[in-house]
């Protein structure tokens, strides 16, 4: 290596680290994970869901031992930015909630861009070359048991990093090194305590008390993750979420005290959701939706993803204007899993008009899981179908 000691690029690199955007940097050894049981026993349980991805031998061996990715990796740096922009506080009491970390840019666009300009920087102090990669969210590693070993907090009961100096609202970053940097002293101390208060709020029960959790119930990921109908018993449980959940976040007591508002630009609320309602949401078509959402991490569940979401919070608020709207999705939206979710919604109405879509749909859909939920939903509004639907016509309003 060049001339600079260790320990010093180490200090170097964490503080421009620091000019770029991050609020945390630490840095931490490339030894094996000594927790890998517990992600392996995660994925015999079956809690991965259908996230297939997780279970494959590349994430299996890269999360045990990141030499697997990089083989002569010495050193991993691990970033932390802050994204709680005031849009996200705002939105914490909304009609729709959408989870804090989605309401800007694509974190991932941000994170690479800044990794690598921080790349340059390093490569431009020392002589030699030396390889890397870069992750946020991408690669399979282990990432908040990285930054505990970074010194940047420790892994609290909601499953989220939790940080000292401002709570869980941070996302992560890594890049792997062929550089032996000095390591910083490893985050050893528990803050949670007794608190239990993010699993007791959370709706679904899916934070397990090993610090993990069952994705199969987690809202977020009923709502980003999955990609097929989510399950008809946890639809009223969504509630009014329509992209992810903050709600184990919101009670953290770290979060109440110390969480500040970021004033990064890129994690500022995006001017369509600013103004959007979940009208005009259910309205979008695929040109709105990739106008409204290009460079959004919001884009990855595609329009029939979040329409299919849309649909769900429609549904257990039940607003009587938003029926005209679920009607159209129902009779005429070419996505199946949009028509689906839209007959469970309008279901929920109980109301002439409701039923009267609903069985103006039932003539002439063809899809079998489309069909199964109209009739659900029939039956379940049964005695209002029977005795005035026949009377409404949908096309009047």
């Amino acid at each position: 290596m060049s001339h600079i000691q260790s320990r010093e690029l180490s200090r170097i690199v964490k503080d421009e680290a620091h000019k770029l955007g991050f609020e945390l940097a630490g840095i931490c050894s490339a030894d094996p994970s000594p927790h890998i049981d517990i992600y392996e026993n995660w994925l015999r349980e079956g809690r991965n869901g259908e996230m297939g991805y997780l279970a494959t031998e590349r994430a299996r061996s890269g999360r045990a031992d990141p030499r697997q990715i990089l083989p002569e990796c010495k050193s991993i740096l691990v970033v932390g930015a802050n994204y709680l922009s005031l849009g996200a506080k705002d939105n914490q009491t909304s009609a729709t909630h959408i989870a804090a970390y989605a309401l800007g840019d694509d974190y991932h666009d941000v994170f690479v861009a800044r990794l690598t300009k921080l790349i340059e920087f390093l490569q431009g102090l020392i002589s030699e070359r030396f390889a890397y990669r870069i992750y946020t969210d991408t690669g399979p590693i282990l990432e908040r048991e990285l930054a505990q070993r970074a010194g940047l907090g420790w892994i609290g009961k909601n499953t989220c990093l939790i940080s000292p100096k401002g709570g869980s609202y941070f996302l992560l970053g890594e890049v792997l090194l062929t550089l032996p940097l000095e390591p910083d002293e490893p985050f050893t101390t528990d803050h949670c305590g007794n608190c239990t208060r993010c699993i007791d709020a959370c709706p679904t029960a899916s934070i397990l008390p090993d610090r993990t959790l069952d994705a199969r119930r987690c809202i977020s990921y009923l709502t980003i993750e999955l990609k097929g109908p989510i399950p008809a018993e946890q639809r009223p449980d969504v509630g009014n979420r329509l992209f992810g959940c903050d709600i184990c976040q919101q009670v953290c007591p770290w979060n109440q005290r110390f969480a500040q508002t970021s004033e990064e630009v890129a994690f500022k609320l995006r001017p369509f959701l600013e103004t959007a309602n979940l009208m005009e949401i259910l309205q979008l078509d695929d040109d709105g939706f990739r106008a409204a959402f290009q460079g959004s991490p919001i884009k990855r569940a595609k329009r029939r993803g979040l329409l299919r979401n849309a649909a769900i919070v429609a549904g257990n608020i039940c607003q009587p204007s938003l029926l005209p709207i679920l009607g159209s999705l129902l009779l005429n939206d070419p996505e199946p899993l949009i028509r689906e979710h839209a007959a469970w919604a309008l279901g929920q109405f109980d109301c002439p008009e409701s039923a009267a879509f609903l069985k103006q749909a039932k003539s002439h859909e063809r899809d079998r899981g489309v069909r199964h939920e109209i009739e659900n939903a029939i039956m379940k509004s049964s005695t209002i179908a029977n005795n005035k639907s026949t009377d409404y016509d949908p096309s009047s309003k």
